[in-house]
């Protein structure tokens, strides 16, 4: 049994096969799910787990090169946006919320918080660690 890092066998077994410029998403309980998509669906009631809980873990066994939020989340959701550039640290590029929806459809996985805030979604684009 694993000690430490993803339990969940299904975002696990995914991450294994994440190779470089893989993207996945992380997503509040309102993102549309493109069809084709892979959606690992967390949320067990309103609010929970919530969007920085679920990022906090994956950022620990996830290496990032680039994150991708909507424009919106500035001005509509200014805490989450404080929150999120304190703890992701490498390159952000910001889009509007429909570019970062169509942007989805590439993603290899969306994990589905319970997140109820708006614009509470990111998709992050895998790094090497080498």
């Amino acid at each position: 049994m694993k000690k430490q890092g993803i339990l969940n066998r299904e975002l696990a077994g995914i991450f294994a096969r994440i190779g470089h410029t893989d993207q996945i998403m992380i997503a509040d309980c309102g993102l549309p799910i493109p069809d084709g998509v892979t959606c690992i669906d967390l949320a067990y009631k309103i609010g929970e787990p919530g969007f920085m809980a679920i990022l906090e873990v994956v950022l620990a066994d996830y290496k990032t090169e680039k994150a991708i939020i909507a424009t919106e989340m500035a001005s509509q959701n200014a805490p989450l946006y404080k929150a999120v550039h304190d703890i992701v640290d490498t390159a952000f590029e910001e889009v509007s919320h429909e570019q970062l929806k169509a942007l989805s459809a590439k993603a290899k996985v969306i994990i589905r918080t319970g997140e109820a805030t708006p614009y509470a979604n990111i998709l992050l684009q895998s790094g090497v660690i080498f």
